[in-house]
C-alpha cells in the first residue's frame, strides 16, 4: 500500500509538471499569435498610411489650383482602403498643410495616419513633402561645357547641359545632358578631341552618368515679371527711383540708378530679418577679361565708392522676396529665408555682385538665401582673401565667377588692387546655377595668376528640400520627398 501511495504521488507530480509545461507552451503560443497579429496589424496600418499619401498625391495632381494658391485644399481627408477581394481593410486620415509665400504655394506637407480595421489601436503615421525638386539639391548646374580641376572638392550633385571634364573629387552624382562633346585646349585637350559626356581623372567615376535630361535656363527668365508683381504687392521692390515695401513707397524718390553697371543698390542682410538698403551712386572701375569674352579687356564697375543709406527695412515674413530692377551688391548675415532677384524686363540685364561674406544666422535650416540675376553673379576684385558665401546663386543669362584680373601693365587693375588679384580660398555652401562656364581661378602656365587658389563646394542639404521661396525648380514634375515615419 505504501508503494502504491508513492506511485500515485509520482504520477501526480509528473502530471503537474506536464500540465505546467503544457500551460507554458500554450501561453507562449498564444502570446506569439497575438504578437504576430499585432505585427501584421502594424504593417497593414503602415501600408494603409502609404495608400493615403499616394491617394492625396493623385488628388493634388488632379487639382492644380491647390498648387497655385491653395484653392480646393481638403484637410483632413479620410481615405478608405479596400481589398479588391475582401472589402474594406482600414482607413487613412491625411492632413495637408500648404506652405506659401506671397500668396503662392511653394510645397504641400502631408501627414497620413493609417489604422487597420482588424486592430485599430495600432496606428502608423508617415509624413512627406509634395513639391517640385529644387536646384538647391545640386552643388552645381551649368549650361555649358565645364572643367572641374583637380583642386575641386565637390559635395552634392553636379550637372551640366554640356560636357564635363571632372578631375576633382565628387561624392554624389555627376551628370551631363550630352553623350559626347568636343574637348578643346581651353579644357586641357590638345589637339581637340571627342570625349564622353563626362570624363577625366577624378576618383568618383562610378557616380558619373550621361546623357540625362537638360536643365531649362530660359524657363527661369519667364518668371521675372510674375516675381516682380509679388514683390511690388507684398515684398520689397527696388525700383530705379524708389523703394517700396508691401506696396508702400519708403521715403522720397531719387535720381535713377537703373539701366547701368555703374549704379544700383547695396543690400546688407542683418541677422534680425532686416535689410539695410543703400543707393549706389559712385563706383570705381578695374580692367578685366570675362570668361565669355577672353582676350578683350573691359571695365568692371564693381567697387562701391558712394552709397548713401536709404533705410533699414524689415523683410515681410509672408513674402520674403526682394526684387531689384537695377544692379545690386549683396553681403551680410541672413536671418530667415529670403530670395533676391535682379532683373529688368527691358533691354538691360543687371548683375548681382557678392560684395563680402554671406553667412546665416542659423545653421539649423531656418536661414537661407536664393540670389537670382538676369545676367551674372560676380565676385569683385576687392573681395576677402578667404571668402565664404552661403546660398543658391543663379546666373540666368550670364555666369557665376570672378573675372580675370592682371597685375600691372597697361591693362592692370589700378586703384591699389594689385594685392587683391590673387586670393586664398573660396568656400561655397549651397548651389551654383550658371548659364555660362564658371570661372573663379585663372592659371598662367599652370600657376595661379588670378582668382582663388583653393575652392570648396558643398551643397546645403538643409535647403535641398526646404529652399527659400521661388527657388527655381530642377524638374517640372512634382513628387513626394522627405518621406519619414513619425
Amino acid at each position: 500500500m505504501r508503494q502504491r501511495g508513492v506511485t500515485v504521488m509520482l504520477v501526480l507530480v509528473f502530471m503537474g509538471i506536464f500540465l505546467f509545461l503544457l500551460g507554458t507552451i500554450l501561453s507562449y503560443t498564444l502570446m506569439q499569435g497575438r504578437y504576430g497579429r499585432a505585427l501584421y496589424a502594424r504593417e497593414q496600418a503602415l501600408n494603409i498610411a502609404e495608400s493615403g499619401l499616394e491617394y492625396y498625391r493623385w488628388f493634388l495632381a488632379h487639382n492644380p489650383d491647390i498648387l497655385v494658391d491653395g484653392t480646393g485644399l481638403v484637410s483632413p481627408y479620410t481615405y478608405v482602403v479596400n481589398d479588391p477581394e475582401g472589402g474594406r481593410i482600414g482607413e487613412a486620415e491625411v492632413t495637408a498643410t500648404v506652405q506659401a509665400a506671397c500668396g503662392k504655394v511653394q510645397w504641400v506637407d502631408l501627414e497620413s495616419e493609417g489604422r487597420a480595421d482588424m486592430s485599430p489601436t495600432y496606428v502608423r503615421r508617415i509624413a512627406a513633402r509634395y513639391m517640385r525638386p529644387s536646384v538647391a539639391e545640386y552643388s552645381n548646374i551649368i549650361n555649358a561645357n565645364v572643367w572641374a580641376g583637380a583642386d575641386r572638392n565637390i559635395t552634392g550633385a553636379y550637372h551640366s547641359n554640356g560636357g564635363i571634364r571632372m578631375d576633382g573629387t565628387n561624392n554624389s552624382l555627376v551628370t551631363s545632358a550630352v553623350s559626347s562633346w568636343t574637348c578643346d585646349p581651353s579644357f586641357g585637350c590638345s589637339p581637340s578631341q571627342a570625349r564622353d559626356g563626362v570624363f577625366g581623372g577624378g576618383s568618383g567615376s562610378a557616380l558619373w552618368s550621361y546623357p540625362v535630361s537638360s536643365f531649362d535656363f530660359a524657363g527661369i527668365g519667364t518668371e521675372f515679371t510674375e516675381l516682380e508683381g509679388y514683390a511690388d504687392a507684398d515684398g520689397i521692390i527696388l525700383n530705379p527711383t524708389n523703394v517700396r515695401v508691401n506696396g508702400v513707397q519708403q521715403g522720397n524718390s531719387f535720381p535713377s540708378v537703373g539701366g547701368t553697371d555703374q549704379r544700383g543698390f547695396l543690400i546688407r542682410f542683418n541677422a534680425n530679418d532686416t535689410v539695410e538698403i543703400r543707393r549706389v551712386m559712385g563706383t570705381g572701375k578695374s580692367q578685366s577679361q570675362h570668361i565669355d569674352n577672353l582676350g578683350t579687356w573691359v571695365s568692371d564697375y564693381h567697387t562701391v565708392n558712394n552709397s548713401p543709406l536709404i533705410g533699414t527695412f524689415a523683410i515681410p515674413p509672408d513674402c520674403p522676396l526682394i526684387y531689384s530692377e537695377a544692379k545690386i551688391w549683396i553681403e551680410g548675415v541672413v536671418g530667415s529665408k529670403v530670395t533676391v532677384v535682379a532683373a529688368d524686363t527691358g533691354s538691360y540685364a543687371p548683375d548681382i555682385i557678392i560684395n563680402d561674406n554671406i553667412t546665416y544666422a542659423s545653421n539649423t535650416g531656418a536661414s537661407g538665401l536664393t540670389a537670382i540675376a538676369e545676367k551674372s553673379v560676380l565676385i569683385p576684385l576687392f573681395s576677402p582673401d578667404n571668402l565664404t558665401i552661403r546660398g543658391v546663386f543663379v546666373a540666368q543669362g550670364g555666369y557665376v565667377g570672378r573675372n580675370y584680373y592682371q597685375t600691372g601693365g597697361s591693362n592692370g587693375v589700378g586703384q591699389g588692387g594689385t594685392p587683391f588679384v590673387q586670393r586664398s580660398s573660396l568656400t561655397t555652401i549651397g548651389s551654383i546655377i550658371s548659364n555660362q562656364r564658371i570661372g573663379t581661378q585663372w592659371t598662367c602656365g599652370g600657376t595661379l595668376c588670378s582668382g582663388y587658389a583653393t575652392r570648396n563646394d558643398q551643397y546645403d542639404r538643409l535647403l535641398a528640400f526646404s529652399p527659400p521661396p521661388f527657388t527655381p525648380a530642377a524638374s517640372p514634375d512634382y513628387k513626394l520627398v522627405l518621406w519619414r515615419e513619425e
